[in-house]
């Protein structure tokens, strides 16, 4: 097993040339991918109803990016997405470039839960409103209950959606605990939790480096894993199940132990969304479970377009 100095290590090689080849070339061009496909696809929302064609927009550019940065992408597991089945992709986070692989290769159009702060930022947050893509606030349990419930719906209309259940990307390279509320949603829907895992990303490109490399990336795409029958109590066992599930799948195609160190477990906890808020809101303060209908929404949540 590979220890985590080992992990840096390996992630530090790279000479001059492969720094200046990023600096100079993969990274202006990124920008410049982004900077006119995005602005295509903000004029096209003004009439894309169901957002199909911003959509299109970010796949083709989340293919350029791979192209240009000479990145190749080996997919097992495809077989495991029904296109027809509307359900949460819970997706491993390691790098920047978890998104355009997703993007670049997942077969359906779907939407994305992200940080609300990413919301506020020019441009950027245009494009997540404009495309539908769902805020979640991990620092208040009731604004995340509703962005949940709004989730849910979306679902229940028959839109995917790929959440990060780490809650942000990984420092070291390795799978970090699991926030339950991101479960919640796929419970409320009666969605199956589809396991994704990404092996690669994070030695082309770790966290807080502008230095990109060409190189193989793995997706493996685990079987769909039911929710049919569960109550929201049941979603921290949930998330449990499905990191079992994905280390497992990452350990069958890397060197790393997924164990991290108890600083950043307990660091990873303080950001989490506290269960018992989400359930008392979601039972209305009586800690027993209803039905799963729209009567334990918290308002009418708006469908996402």
């Amino acid at each position: 097993m590979a220890t985590t100095q080992q992990v840096e290590k390996r992630t530090a090689k790279g000479g001059l040339l492969s720094r200046l080849r990023s600096y100079c070339i993969f990274v202006p061009l990124i920008y410049l991918y982004t900077g006119i496909m995005g602005s295509l696809s903000l004029l096209s929302s003004f009439f894309d109803r169901d957002g199909r064609v911003q959509h299109w927009f970010a796949v083709h550019w989340a293919r350029m990016i791979l192209k240009t940065a000479g990145i190749r992408v080996h997919i097992d597991g495809l077989e495991h997405i029904d296109p027809a089945q509307p359900a949460v992709y819970a997706a491993n986070h390691l790098s920047a470039l978890d998104i355009p692989v997703l993007y670049a290769n997942l077969p359906v159009q779907f939407r994305i839960l992200a940080k609300r702060e990413l919301f506020s930022y020019p441009f950027l947050g245009w494009h997540l409103k404009r495309s539908g893509q769902i805020p979640i606030d991990q620092g208040d349990a009731r604004a995340s209950l509703r962005s949940l419930n709004h989730a849910s719906a979306s679902l229940r209309s028959g839109m995917p959606l790929v959440i990060f259940p780490e809650g942000g990307r990984s420092p070291k390279g390795q799978m970090r605990d699991f926030m339950g509320g991101a479960f919640y949603m796929a419970i409320k829907a009666q969605a199956p939790v589809v396991p994704i895992v990404l092996v690669g990303t994070y030695d082309l490109l770790p966290m807080n480096s502008f230095h990109l490399r060409p190189g193989r990336v793995d997706m493996i795409i685990g079987e769909p894993i039911p929710t049919m029958g569960m109550v929201p109590r049941q979603m921290d066992n949930l998330s449990t199940h499905v990191r079992e599930v994905m280390l497992d799948m990452y350990e069958s195609r890397t060197k790393f132990t997924g164990v991290i160190p108890s600083g950043a477990r307990a660091e990873q906890q303080d950001v989490d969304t506290p269960t018992s808020v989400i359930l008392s809101e979601a039972t209305g303060g009586s800690g027993v479970e209803g039905p799963l209908s729209s009567e334990n929404t918290s308002g009418n949540p708006a469908k996402v377009t």
